[in-house]
């Protein structure tokens, strides 16, 4: 059964999210130094975003290729192991290390 608070508590936030929303439609048409400011950051922000999507578009293979090792193994021009070491392998006298209780 649902409780009569949850509705309450949603009619709460949409009326707290449309009074925030009607005092910003009347700061933004009051056009006084402080919107003008917003307006001007906001305009530089949404032009840098699309200016860097779209260098990212042209130039980002390149960026990427710069970056990426080129070659085989593990991590491009890695090799798998040391050449000078034999992995996990030991001598054949060598004899193995246990756990003793």
């Amino acid at each position: 059964m649902e409780e009569p608070w949850d509705f309450e508590f949603l009619s709460r936030i949409a009326d707290s999210c449309l009074s925030f929303l009607s005092e910003f439609v009347d700061d933004w048409l009051a056009n006084d130094m402080r919107v003008c400011i917003f307006k001007i950051l906001l305009s530089w922000l949404i032009v840098s975003l699309i200016a860097i999507h779209f260098a990212w578009k042209v130039y980002g293979n390149t960026v990427n290729d710069m970056y990426y090792r080129q070659g085989t193994g593990q991590n491009g021009g890695t090799p798998e192991t040391a050449s000078h070491l034999s992995g996990w392998e030991g001598k054949a006298g060598d004899t193995l290390k246990t756990h003793r209780d």
